[in-house]
């Protein structure tokens, strides 16, 4: 006798079903670490937006009640960082200064150096790329020291030039292999091609390789904002007062209160502090994937 309890068709609807299901159940795990992961935010604008009379008597994961601004107002202009009570707004423009340049001029020495050691070859162009590498893994505490003393001889110790200077040199190595990376992508004809025409050194550079070059700035740029924005050691070894950047400034007012403990300044203080790197990645996350599988192809 047949058996016709499992036809092609019958298999192939059982195939579906088993996919749908496998499928949900990776929405659903990939849903539990999202929210785990996004608890400790959630708590943080929350908390923001809550008085402490209601921090202490209500749940930590509880929406506000009563939604109020004034934490974020306090945090803005009002904290106490130290012995100044004028929040964290000087600090952000402070960051804003040093962030900007600094980024620009990495990116743009990075690009340079990124084509002439992916076409513009010469004797020992290896070892300065190798030492370039070495140069990105070297620990911050290591350089502390001598930066200082750099500083000190350059007479721009604790200013906000000195501090794009720290950050520009140390997002050198970075900014270098990223761009290299993505230029051996580019054939080198074009550059032979150029070579024939007339072009020179940054003519090529500028008519040819930079136009093609936007995936990698994207890159370049999201990577370089991300770590000189975040940055506490720099900050607190190579300012004073008055060029101190956010990172400082949030800490001073985590750590010098006294008194009652205001949990939705500290909190709001700290999501100003993280805004606009978060909004950096949210504009320009899906170039950032785009950028680094760009350079791929070619070691």
């Amino acid at each position: 006798m047949t058996d016709f309890s499992m036809t092609p068709a019958h298999s192939r609807q059982q195939t579906r079903w088993g996919k749908i299901a496998l499928r949900w159940l990776l929405y659903l795990i990939l849903g539990v670490f999202a929210v785990y992961y996004l608890m400790p935010l959630f708590v943080m604008v929350t908390t923001s937006l809550k008085s402490l009379e209601e921090i202490r008597t209500g749940n930590l994961v509880a929406l506000p009640r009563d939604v109020t601004l004034d934490a974020w107002k306090t945090a803005w202009s009002g904290a106490c960082t130290g012995i100044q009570c004028d929040g964290v707004r000087p600090y952000f423009w402070n960051s804003v200064l040093i962030a900007v340049p600094a980024v620009a001029i990495s990116t743009l020495l990075g690009a340079l150096n990124g084509y002439v050691v992916a076409h513009w070859r010469f004797r020992g162009a290896n070892v300065i790329f190798a030492l370039m590498l070495f140069g990105c893994f070297i620990p911050f505490q290591v350089v502390l020291l001598p930066m200082a003393r750099l500083l000190g001889l350059m007479g721009i110790a604790g200013t906000i030039p000195g501090l794009i200077f720290v950050h520009v040199i140390y997002g050198l190595g970075f900014t270098t292999l990223f761009f290299r990376n993505y230029y051996v992508t580019i054939p080198a004809e074009l550059t032979k091609a150029a070579k024939v025409d007339g072009a020179g050194f940054l003519r090529i550079f500028w008519s040819i390789f930079l136009p093609l070059s936007l995936p990698i700035i994207v890159v370049t740029v999201i990577w370089q904002f991300t770590q000189i924005w975040n940055d506490f050691l720099f900050g607190v070894s190579f300012s004073q007062a008055g060029t101190q950047p956010i990172t400082v400034a949030l800490n001073n007012i985590v750590n010098s209160t006294t008194g009652v403990k205001e949990y939705n300044v500290d909190m709001a203080a700290a999501i100003i502090a993280a805004l606009p790197t978060l909004l950096v990645y949210v504009v320009a996350g899906k170039y950032f994937i785009r950028g680094l599988t760009a350079g791929s192809v070619k070691g």
